[in-house]
């Protein structure tokens, strides 16, 4: 067996007598990064806390090889957070559409706002205040002070949280309070004393290009002489993951009505899924499935659902499309209808015929864009949409 030069760490939610400090630890890590880590990405070597802030919200639960292009484009629209506060909110989510957890547009949002309104459009550099902002956690709140003013913080996201059960060998799942508490005290101790940007970029570095989660490369990991889980083979153990459950599964009837190059859109409630942004018409929403096979659709049901916005010509169901959410499975029908008759929306505020020409910029969930840019020709963007 390998021998460790560190001994397996106090059981999770050990009291006032757990000593996790090691300058050694952040020395490490700090001149692993500053020799090969990450240091071209567009959000770093700056103070800028906007530009900090943005990209700190648009990683959460994104890989950074999606957010690139988004964040370019992003900051095209919205070069300034005043810029971003002074917006509409369908500007923003337009902006956003496709990047998933559109939760977090809506808050950059209201976050941008209430830095502008309360702070005269300066974040503040602590993150006690930073965290009592929309949208900025625990986590989110130290790197953005670390990055933009040097502020000796801690973090605790996915790549930490997994640095840290393989290198100290935490046997237990990080996201039970009693042991991602502990990981926070673990982390904190850990912090240096200085080179707080350095250390922060390199344990978010080594879990997205050394301790990722499927292939890590301990071959090339300077914590390697160190690694509980290296040392006892369980690297492919830790993190312990969270308890499986059975994700339901959901089915929704979409309604793709065209006419004279336009489809109709509705603008979705303001929470929940895909909240606030535009989607086609559906049924009955997202409902349980009960069974294996996909639900028929009623042509009395379906005209009823169609009369305020004409009289159906014809009707096609496509092929069923299948989208992964968090907390459940969605297979959607989309149905394509078109109208012999096309009545005005007057009084319909919750709809809106939208021109095809336009579907590429529009708010809409991924799925659904992908969708109708292939009803109206444009494969190109159709594949854009996908990422």
């Amino acid at each position: 067996m390998k021998r460790l030069l560190h001994p397996l760490s106090p059981a999770p939610g050990m009291a006032s007598s757990e000593n996790y400090s090691d300058p050694s630890f952040s020395a490490t890590v700090i001149a692993w990064q500053k020799q090969h880590g990450r240091h071209a990405l567009p959000w770093q070597n700056t103070r800028d806390a906007y530009l900090i802030w943005l990209s700190e919200i648009m990683l959460q639960q994104t890989q950074v090889t999606a957010v690139l292009g988004y964040y370019a484009r992003f900051l095209e629209r919205f070069p300034t957070l005043r810029d971003l506060a002074a917006a509409p909110v369908e500007d923003v989510m337009a902006q956003w559409s496709g990047l998933g957890y559109y939760t977090r547009a809506r808050n950059l949002h209201k976050c941008a706002q209430r830095v502008v309104a309360e702070y005269d459009g300066v974040f503040p550099s602590d993150p006690l205040l930073l965290a009592e902002l929309p949208g900025i956690g625990r986590s989110t709140a130290a790197a953005i002070s670390a990055f933009s003013s040097g502020t000796r913080a801690a973090i605790m996201d996915g790549n930490v949280k997994r640095v840290f059960a393989r290198t100290f060998g935490i046997d237990a799942y990080p996201g039970e309070k009693k042991v991602e508490e502990a990981m926070w005290r673990r982390a904190e101790a850990l912090l240096p004393e200085t080179g707080i940007e350095a250390y922060t970029q390199g344990l978010m570095d080594f879990g997205a290009t050394l301790c990722t989660r499927s292939s890590p490369d301990c071959g090339r990991c300077p914590l390697q002489p160190r690694c509980v889980a290296y040392a006892t083979n369980r690297v492919k153990d830790l993190p312990v993951r969270k308890p499986k459950k059975t994700s339901p599964e959901k089915h929704a009837v979409m309604l793709v009505v065209i006419d004279n190059g336009q489809v109709l859109l509705e603008q979705r409630p303001a929470t929940g899924i895909w909240g606030g942004l535009l989607s086609l018409p559906e049924l009955d929403g997202h409902v349980l499935r009960d069974g294996s096979a996909l639900p028929s659709v009623d042509d009395e049901q379906l005209a009823r659902a169609i009369l305020p916005f004409g009289e159906i010509e014809s009707r096609t169901t496509l092929l069923p499309i299948v989208h992964v959410f968090t907390h459940y499975k969605l297979h959607i029908i989309p149905c394509r209808i078109t109208l012999a008759r096309r009545l005005s929306l007057a009084g319909e505020a919750t709809h809106v015929w939208y021109d095809g020409s336009k579907i590429a910029d529009a708010p809409l969930p991924a799925p659904i864009k992908k969708l109708l840019l292939e009803l109206f020709g444009d494969a190109q963007a159709a594949q854009r949409s996908m990422f």
